[in-house]
């Protein structure tokens, strides 16, 4: 147990796409499939769930924090809840208790969006399979993915083509608000202002500030990949409405 929370961990270090990695990508997917089945469920239980996600959520992310805390590697150069993600996963909490929908803009976009790449290629050094990050990183991140698509599939939600406008506008401003307070804490959230001090594949672009050009593309394809399910599904009904015989 005492390894399970080490700060200097001593155990198998996490290997990407490896045994542990696969199996919580696979239980991760096979939890989403399980959850479409509430489709029809009552509301009561549907809250149910919606509370349990985000209760998971918001122990998870606490306790990320505590951890960090107890070892001694707290900061707020590094640990503030600023990156997308982080604060993602404390609104998504308050999206699926409230069901509020500007909340799901945001976490169907940039929570799936930016999880996703994280989940697929996570950044967890030392702390592999059984240590707690290891546990930490693929429930908070992959319970981000799943509560957006949860809302989306089973609550009925869905983005609209203002809602990429809002949340790309948004996205934008609030990246611009970050670049300055990283400035004036020595931080690089969002990596706005630096590329990560470790090897990514970001070592590939060109050096700030034009690798942000790229960020921003990648962004605008991300967005528009998520929607592209609703945009087949909205051409697909326009297509069956026109072919109706007239009265």
């Amino acid at each position: 147990m005492s390894q399970f929370f080490a700060g200097n961990y001593t155990g198998p270090a996490f290997q990407l796409f490896g045994v542990a990695h696969i199996a919580a990508l696979t239980f991760l997917l096979a939890l989403n499939i399980f959850l479409i089945q509430f489709r029809n469920a009552s509301e009561n239980i549907k809250r149910n769930i919606r509370w349990t996600l985000a209760i998971i959520l918001w122990t998870a992310e606490t306790s990320w924090h505590i951890w960090n805390i107890a070892v001694g590697k707290w900061n707020i150069q590094n640990l503030l809840p600023l990156n997308l993600c982080s604060i993602l996963i404390w609104l998504s909490g308050f999206m699926l208790i409230f069901k509020n929908y500007t909340i799901y803009e945001f976490a169907y976009f940039l929570g799936i969006g930016g999880a996703m790449q994280y989940l697929i290629t996570p950044d967890l050094g030392m702390y592999g399979f059984p240590h707690f990050r290891y546990f930490q990183t693929f429930t908070s991140h992959g319970l981000l993915v799943t509560s957006a698509i949860y809302m989306t599939v089973v609550e009925g939600f869905r983005p609209t083509w203002k809602s990429m406008l809002r949340v790309a506008f948004w996205a934008n401003i609030y990246a611009s608000i970050i670049y300055f307070v990283n400035v004036s804490i020595g931080s690089d959230y969002l990596f706005i202002n630096a590329k990560p001090a470790t090897a990514s594949i970001m070592d590939l672009l060109p050096p700030w500030p034009y690798y942000l050009i790229y960020l921003e593309l990648l962004g605008v394809v991300t967005i528009l990949l998520l929607y592209l399910p609703f945009f087949v599904k909205d051409w697909h009904s326009k297509k069956s409405i026109s072919a109706q015989p007239q009265q």
